[in-house]
């Protein structure tokens, strides 16, 4: 097990499993300048650490997961400072989106703005019963800048993505399971061991049949169907090349585990 705490966040690492959590309970897990760049800098130590299979996302305390940008420093914004401020928010995220492992936001309380933009890039969610999701930046007078408006909306849909950002009302956690902002909700103070759960099964699998499922999902959502179908082929063929499939394959014929090396 290895362990690494700042200021912003802590950092762990056990059984293949990371977790990072926005440690300012105080702030409500807010993002600031320095949280955002602690955050940038565990997903690239969770990407290039062979140890790291799958990385949990969260926040400490009871109170939120990450409930918005830090306004004090949003305040100050001019329009070429905004501009920067997006964008460099949209590349931190984005850089947690494209990881080859899959990444779980475990949602402990209020995911509001930038913190519902942080879950938004993680492949998956597990929300508490007591969390509440949402974007109330149009009552700011500004828009989502880490994304929201692009990935909230490729997975609820436009109608309710544009209801969500327009109105600025959170939702509660059911709700954002029934749209599929969610994938479960879990009862008050199960929310890690649910994630931690998930990340377990998800890594008894195959990992490079992991990659190249995200891979195969990703690339072939923006395109046309029969482009995708191509990469999924590509893709397909590709890890029948894997000492993984054989292994998996002859524990399947066998009626035994497999045991994966990730090769």
């Amino acid at each position: 097990m290895s362990r690494q705490d700042t200021d912003r966040v802590s950092y762990e690492v056990k059984d293949r499993i990371a977790r990072l959590t926005i440690n300012r309970p105080e702030k409500l897990n807010a993002l600031d300048h320095a949280t955002m760049r602690a955050i940038d800098g565990v997903v690239a130590a969770a990407g290039e650490d062979p140890a790291v299979g799958i990385l949990i996302v969260t926040g400490a305390g009871e109170k939120a997961f990450v409930a918005g940008a830090d306004i004090n420093e949003l305040a100050t914004q001019t329009p070429v400072e905004g501009a920067a401020y997006a964008r460099a928010g949209q590349e931190t995220f984005g850089r947690l989106e494209a990881l080859d492992k899959p990444s779980i936001a475990a949602i402990n309380g209020y995911a509001l703005g930038g913190g519902l933009e942080l879950a938004l890039a993680c492949t998956l969610r597990v929300a508490s019963e007591t969390a509440r999701l949402g974007l109330p930046e149009t009552s700011l007078a500004i828009i989502p800048g880490y994304g929201g408006t692009q990935r909230l909306s490729r997975l609820v849909g436009r109608s309710r993505a544009l209801e969500m950002i327009l109105t600025a009302e959170p939702i509660d956690a059911h709700e954002a399971h029934r749209i599929g902002l969610v994938n479960r909700v879990v009862p008050p103070g199960e929310i890690v061991v649910a994630a931690e759960s998930m990340a377990r099964t998800i890594l008894s699998r195959g990992p490079v049949a992991l990659r190249y499922a995200m891979k195969a999902v990703h690339g072939g959502l923006d395109a046309p169907q029969a482009q995708g179908l191509a990469l999924e082929a590509v893709l397909f063929g590709l890890t029948c090349s894997t000492e993984d499939m054989r292994e998996g394959t002859r524990a399947f014929l066998e009626k035994r585990k497999p045991s994966f090396r990730g090769r």
